[in-house]
């Protein structure tokens, strides 16, 4: 193993946002990082790594590490070099030891000591890599200063927040900059949000033309053969998230608006607080997630850029499939609820919202979320996050229900309701910590193998960057999608 010597960070306990509670994200405040801007050209002439984790000895993070080191070195991988980074050089190796297990660890991946307070830490650990992969959180205190490191030196960024206003405050601020240094910044790389715009953008495809989707809703559920169980820093992101929903709105309110796509047929109705899915056997409530933020400044980008965003210098095979695949993506209106097959679990989760909901309001309240988690969240958070057990025996299904029509022009009909339905489903391991490496490691390999085929630079969501080319990876690496049903409706859809 190799110390790189320097400043360091450690990382700090960071995961995905889980789906039981709200993502709304507090920005921190904007560092600045002394870089020499690089206008024309990749990030680095000759950087030493492929990738650097950041935040590596994180809850999430020596995950990140452990998917990663499959394919380190492996025949057809692009991944040959690899970095840790963190505050603590000793909890980096253990990282490393736990990752490998059972066997040795690798001589050939460096650590490398660094620190998201220590801006030139941070511009260093750039001026090495060709891709950062950013595990530190919660993004909205830890985050900013990262971005912003890459976006002026060219660094390739990706991370696995499930903040919406740190993702927007992101885009706003360092999008101009990244496309002109040529760093391709993006967000939400985990299980937030890549199952639910891969789920959405795999069931619009399979509306055949004449046939178009009206609305589209996914739900979430969770299954375990022993308890569901997230850790600390997922839950504080959710409290300080909702502690700040009004800057959120604030930040809405202060940018441009962008025309929003033309979907067939009338918008999505509101219907019940507590739905029961017939067809899927499920009880559900909405969740004002981070997926349907996601999704949505996935299908604006798409309406700016039919046939998706070209490369730098793409291949004419690559071209033809990017055209192909944004082609068959339609749009519609996206939602997300959680799901249970019983009454009580929904009562459970609606228990959670609620007590974060009044008391992170005020100061002491959300003292009191943050000093007893496991109580406020009747055992689904608590400081030390699940055990390898719990982990192991956790999975996921996210159904998609689409109404559209069989036909566009009964869209335009007056009172014109669904006549079709089409219901996919995407399933995988447990959320935080397999689903979120595998989507953000596969990511990691797309921009390695095929950075010529993707945008110069810029602040993007996974989906407009990605899709033509992750579905496949994320089936040969356990996360399947599969085609459940296609129904003519007698009746109008349910809401």
């Amino acid at each position: 193993m190799k110390q790189s010597t320097g400043k360091a960070l450690d990382p700090l306990e960071s995961q995905i946002f889980s789906p039981f509670l709200f993502h709304p994200h507090f920005p921190g405040t904007p560092e600045e990082t002394p870089t020499t801007m690089q206008t024309a050209q990749p990030p680095k002439p000759h950087p030493l790594y492929d990738i650097i984790i950041l935040g590596a000895s994180g809850f999430t993070g020596k995950y990140v590490v452990k998917e990663a080191l499959k394919f380190l070195n492996t025949p057809s991988s692009p991944l040959k070099t690899l970095a840790l980074a963190g505050r603590t050089r000793e909890k980096l190796v253990k990282t490393l030891q736990w990752a490998a297990h059972p066997s040795s660890p690798p001589n050939n991946v460096s650590v490398i000591i660094a620190d998201t307070t220590d801006p030139p830490s941070l511009s260093s650990l750039c001026n090495q890599t060709k891709l950062l992969l950013n595990c530190v959180g919660p993004y909205r205190i830890h985050g900013e200063p990262v971005v912003a490191a890459c976006a002026s030196s060219g660094c390739d960024y990706l991370d696995i927040t499930g903040e919406p206003e740190f993702m927007e405050e992101m885009e706003a601020k360092y999008h101009e900059k990244a496309m002109e240094t040529g760093s391709l910044i993006v967000s939400a790389c985990g299980f937030d949000s890549i199952p639910a715009e891969m789920g959405v953008m795999f069931n619009t495809r399979q509306w055949v033309a004449p046939a178009v989707p009206n609305h589209v809703t996914a739900y979430v559920s969770l299954e375990s053969d022993k308890r569901i169980v997230g850790n600390f820093a997922t839950y504080e992101s959710a409290v300080l998230g909702v502690a700040n929903m009004d800057k959120l709105q604030q930040l809405r309110r202060s940018r441009p608006k962008k025309p929003r796509p033309v979907i067939p047929g009338p918008h999505l109705p509101k219907g019940p607080t507590i739905e029961y899915q017939e067809k899927i056997g499920l009880r559900a409530l909405k969740l004002p997630s981070a997926d349907a933020v996601v999704v949505r400044r996935t299908l604006v980008t798409l309406m700016e850029n039919p046939h998706g965003l070209p490369g730098i210098n793409e291949s004419p095979e690559h071209i033809g499939k990017r055209e192909a695949y944004w082609s068959s993506v339609k749009p519609a209106h996206f939602g997300v609820k959680i799901a249970s097959k019983s009454l009580l679990g929904i009562y459970r989760i609606l228990g959670v919202g609620v007590f974060i909901g009044l008391l992170c309001r005020f100061s002491f309240g959300r003292w009191l979320l943050l000093k007893f988690p496991s109580f406020f969240s009747f055992g689904w958070f608590r400081k030390t996050g699940p055990s390898e057990d719990e982990v192991r025996s956790a999975s996921f299904k996210m159904w998609f229900v689409g109404y559209g029509f069989s036909d566009s022009n009964l869209a335009s009909e007056r009172n014109s309701k669904p006549d079709m339905e089409i219901i996919t489903r995407v399933m995988g391991p447990e959320i935080g910590y397999v689903t979120t490496p595998i989507s953000l490691v596969q990511c990691a390999l797309i921009v390695l193998s095929q950075r010529e085929n993707l945008p110069k630079g810029g602040v993007y969501t996974p989906g407009i960057v990605f899709g033509p080319d992750l579905q496949e990876r994320l089936q040969e690496n356990g996360i399947s999608f599969d085609v459940v049903s296609k129904t003519a409706l007698p009746s109008p859809a349910p809401a």
